[in-house]
């Protein structure tokens, strides 16, 4: 941390009245306008107000009118799949089988492969092809070369037979390994010779893209024990980044028997990185068709399970959030379906335990009142209603308005914070508040408007709590206009000024981390 001096800003404010845009508070650090400095010390916003007398020693940025905001957060990120998706080939735009098999021969008719020998793809979603997606197609492709393709959803995995094989799977399949199935064969792609460093490497690369876009901070929900590659990332140098890293119950005996709890500080991170919630999958994706839900999908016909289902039943979750409130861990309860929110608010009434629900793409509208009095959070990605809307449509055709219920939440009173759950969706929180203001591409019209947020409640969303004030910690972005847009504008063009926003600098912990 070190002492620095913003001079002449333009604080947004993100308090007060956060109704529609032809309401805007009024411009400024107090709302008249002003053009204020901002001091950062030992960490922390310090002072603020015109004038202030730089301390002997203090760094200066001149601001020249910019906007300020405190540092963004992405609360749902799994870093290091992240970092690993930017060098995997990208299936994101194949439609079909077919498609998919024809990219995986072109890259091999390319040439080298991953120092792994095992070529991963990433993206593809299939629940719209119409088709299955079998080991033999992909065998196809080569009986020679590993392969495995993840979803773009990450709840399944396509593999072909010699990938079956070098991954230990003893799963009898002949199609996807999806679920329960899946994650730890995902997680064994790390352990490949080479993978990890592979995988590192890109790391670097990603944290300063981060800080590219104003992001300070983020929940790390990698597999595995991330507070042990946190420490790594500090001793080998990396740019700083706060996080907040998830424990899945694979890991929680290791967490116990150490007595650490949420919030607590991880050593050799230079106080940046903190013992986050224990990470809980209770049921499956839209696209892979796993989210538990209370009706059938519309297409239920050629499912295993017409309901999507559980992957915990209700004594082992109710376990599992007692044991982790117990031991002072808050928890992130990934839930999609219906069905799986009910579950998890049931569990979390009947726990005690504290935290947040992830995702809670499709609510009913009875669980929305017992929400509301429960310390639990709403942690969605909105960038996934642009991914998902076409199969939302095909899947859950009768219950579109009772996805992604942003403004259902805040106007009960729930907490929402935004994410991107990267790689499914870009690490990116401009995106993430577009898609939450406009629920749609910008050249597209809104998709169920009744649950947008304003500019201004999008942006609240996205800084973990904190304001540019005194006490605050010393993480401030610079932007070069009002991320609120003008009065009057639509949704569409609010959207437009978010995505188009300069990022001018990136202030962590006093230090400026990317412009000036």
């Amino acid at each position: 941390m070190s002492d620095l001096l913003l001079r002449d800003v333009r604080i947004v404010p993100l308090d007060g009245d956060l109704g529609s845009s032809a309401g805007l508070p009024a411009h400024g650090a107090d709302a008249s306008g002003r053009l204020v400095d901002v001091l950062l010390g030992r960490g922390v916003v310090s002072a603020t107000g015109t004038d202030i007398e730089a301390p002997p020693g203090t760094a200066v940025v001149d601001g020249a009118g910019r906007w300020a905001l405190p540092g963004l957060w992405d609360h749902h990120v799994h870093l290091t799949q992240w970092a690993s998706s930017r060098s995997r080939l990208d299936l994101s735009g194949a439609r079909s089988v077919a498609e998919a098999v024809a990219v995986v021969r072109h890259r091999l008719a390319l040439g080298p492969l991953p120092p792994t020998g095992v070529l991963v793809g990433f993206g593809h979603r299939s629940a719209t092809w119409g088709e299955e997606l079998s080991v033999a197609a992909l065998d196809r492709a080569t009986t020679a070369v590993p392969v495995v393709l993840i979803s773009g959803d990450a709840h399944h995995g396509w593999l072909n037979s010699p990938a079956l094989r070098l991954l230990g799977v003893s799963v009898e399949t002949t199609g996807v390994l999806a679920e329960g199935d899946w994650f730890p064969v995902y997680d064994r792609l790390s352990s490949l010779p080479g993978a990890r460093a592979d995988a590192e490497s890109g790391v670097g690369r990603v944290i300063r893209d981060a800080h590219a876009r104003g992001v300070v901070g983020l929940t790390d929900l990698e597999f595995g024990r991330p507070w042990r590659q946190w420490q790594e990332r500090t001793d080998a140098g990396l740019p700083p980044l706060r996080a907040r890293i998830g424990v899945y119950p694979e890991g929680l005996q290791e967490v116990l028997d150490a007595e650490v709890r949420t919030g607590d500080l991880v050593g050799r991170t230079d106080g940046l990185v903190r013992l986050g919630p224990l990470k809980i999958i209770s049921d499956g994706s839209l696209n892979t068709r796993t989210a538990w839900c209370c009706e059938p999908y519309a297409d239920a016909a050629v499912l295993e399970h017409p309901r999507g289902a559980p992957n915990l039943d209700g004594e082992e979750l109710h376990t599992l959030l007692a044991t982790a409130h117990a031991a002072g861990l808050e928890v992130a309860l990934h839930a999609i379906g219906d069905a799986a929110v009910g579950q998890a608010l049931r569990a979390f009434a009947a726990t005690g335990a504290v935290g947040g629900i992830e995702h809670a793409q499709l609510v009913a509208p009875e669980d929305l009142d017992r929400w509301a009095g429960l310390p639990v959070r709403a942690s969605v990605q909105p960038a996934h209603l642009l991914d998902d809307r076409v199969v939302t449509e095909q899947c859950w055709p009768d219950r579109t308005g009772r996805t992604f219920t942003l403004r259902s939440f805040l106007d009960r009173g729930i907490e929402v914070v935004l994410g991107s759950d990267a790689p499914v969706a870009p690490l990116d929180p401009w995106l993430a508040m577009a898609a939450a203001v406009h629920r749609g591409p910008v050249g597209s019209p809104s998709w169920h408007p009744e649950q947008a947020l304003t500019p201004q409640e999008a942006l609240a969303a996205s800084v973990d709590g904190r304001r540019v004030h005194v006490g605050d910690p010393a993480d401030v972005v610079l932007v070069d206009a009002d991320p609120r847009g003008e009065p009057g504008m639509t949704s569409a063009e609010h959207a437009a000024v978010l995505l188009g926003l300069q990022v001018s600098a990136t202030v962590l912990d006093g230090q400026v981390v990317h412009g000036g």
